[in-house]
This record gives C-alpha cells, sequence and structure tokens, in this order.
C-alpha cells in the first residue's frame, strides 16, 4: 500500500488552495491530508519570527496519519516555505532561536517518520532578511539533504525569466531578493537555484509556476505531476 502523504502549505496560504492536489493524490491511490492551516494562522510568524505554530499543526496532522494507517513512515510535501519548514519538522536540534518554547516543545524527531521530503519552489537559502534567521538555523544545522535515511526530491519550476519590464518585474525582484540576481529562470518566485538541495535529487520542471493561484500551470497541475509523483512510494 502507497505512504499516506501529508501536505503543507506554503506561507501566507490555507489549506483551500491544495484541495484540488489532494484529490489528484487520493485518485492516484495516496491516502493524503493536508494541514489544516487559514491564513491567518500564518500571522504569528510574519516578519522573520517563529514558525513554532505551524509546526504544531504539522505535527498534530503527521500523528493523525500515522495512527489512521497503522504505519511508521510518511511522504511530506512541502510547498514553498512549507520546505524549509519540513527540513526543521525532521530535525533533532531544538528549534529556540526565537525563545518561545522549551526544548521538548520544539523538537520532534521526524526523519524518523518521513520516508520521502517534497519539496515544491521551496526557497532552501535567501538573501531576504525576513526569512535569514529561520533559514540560517535550518541550513547550519540540517545541511543540504541532510538525513540519508529520508529522500529528499527538490523540484524546481522554470517558467519565468527574470528581466526588468512589465510582465518580468516581479520574477527579477524576487529573484534577486533571494539568491543576488534577477537576471536568472525560476517559477515566478522562487529561482532554480534556491529550490535545489546538495545531495538532494534536484528536478527541474518546464513551465511550471509557483503558487496554486498562479495563471497557468503549477507544481500540483495535472500536467506537472506526473514529473515528481513516482517518487512517493
Amino acid at each position: 500500500m502507497p505512504l499516506p502523504t501529508v501536505i503543507l502549505p506554503g506561507y501566507l496560504e490555507g489549506a483551500i488552495a491544495y484541495r484540488p492536489l489532494e484529490r489528484s493524490l487520493q485518485d492516484l491511490g495516496f491516502p493524503t491530508a493536508i494541514v489544516p492551516l487559514r491564513k491567518r494562522d500564518w500571522l504569528p510568524t510574519v516578519g522573520g519570527r517563529s514558525m513554532l505554530p505551524i509546526l504544531q499543526l504539522l505535527h498534530r496532522t503527521v500523528k493523525q496519519m500515522l495512527q489512521q494507517h497503522n504505519c511508521s513512515g510518511i511522504n511530506l510535501i512541502g510547498h514553498s516555505a512549507g520546505g524549509w519548514i519540513s527540513r526543521i519538522y525532521l530535525g533533532e536540534k531544538p528549534y529556540m532561536i526565537h525563545g518561545d518554547a522549551t526544548a521538548t516543545e520544539c523538537l520532534w524527531y521526524a526523519h524518523k517518520s518521513v520516508a520521502n521530503l517534497i519539496t515544491l519552489g521551496t526557497p532552501h537559502f535567501s538573501k531576504e532578511r525576513w526569512t535569514k534567521r529561520n533559514l540560517d538555523f535550518v541550513n547550519k544545522n540540517y545541511p543540504g539533504a541532510f538525513y540519508p535515511q529520508v529522500r529528499y526530491v527538490c523540484v524546481a519550476g522554470k517558467s519565468i525569466f527574470g528581466v526588468r519590464r512589465r510582465g518580468s518585474w516581479l520574477a527579477y525582484s524576487s529573484y534577486q531578493l533571494t539568491c543576488g540576481r534577477g537576471d536568472t529562470w525560476g517559477d515566478g518566485i522562487v529561482p532554480i537555484e534556491a529550490a535545489h538541495l546538495e545531495g538532494g535529487e534536484n528536478l527541474v520542471v518546464e513551465g511550471a509556476r509557483h503558487s496554486p493561484k498562479s495563471p497557468g500551470i503549477w507544481y500540483g497541475s495535472p500536467e506537472i505531476l506526473p514529473t515528481w509523483v513516482s517518487y512517493l512510494t
């Protein structure tokens, strides 16, 4: 039987935007649940603050799936910031950099129960000052595809080249903020080079845009899904 799968939404996004992806995975035989986030659940994290509220909801959802399906492992899909938040969740070092919890409240050892981590358009590094503190914690403590027993599959979209002109300005600015240069390829928000991890199985998907609300197709669209769904074994 396929492993149960948990989807962690991207920053400031609610679960409802991922319902079509959830249904697609269920139709393919993967029992799937989305971390039940609402947009307002992200408000305590704004401005580079602690992701503890999101991690706690993620942990609750993972535990429910493990119990419901009586299994010891899951697939975890993290979209955008959900990908690097998932890397914190895998870890075995207390996430205490914001001083908002004790060690027992912010430590999950989830690498023991996550078989495959799929990140979709995740900025695994960024020069953006609001995310720097959290990403420094991730990349200092868990660099690259850190846990050998976890398969890291990092999916980057190649749909928009950043140019300083109308129609490409958002992409250019976002890429520059993330990796220091705007004239590169990415999904319209995250440049390809930031969406990959050393030691991971790094994929580039033509045509994929960043968000489930983007015009056109995104990582979870039926046209794109076959490029990475086979890793959910």
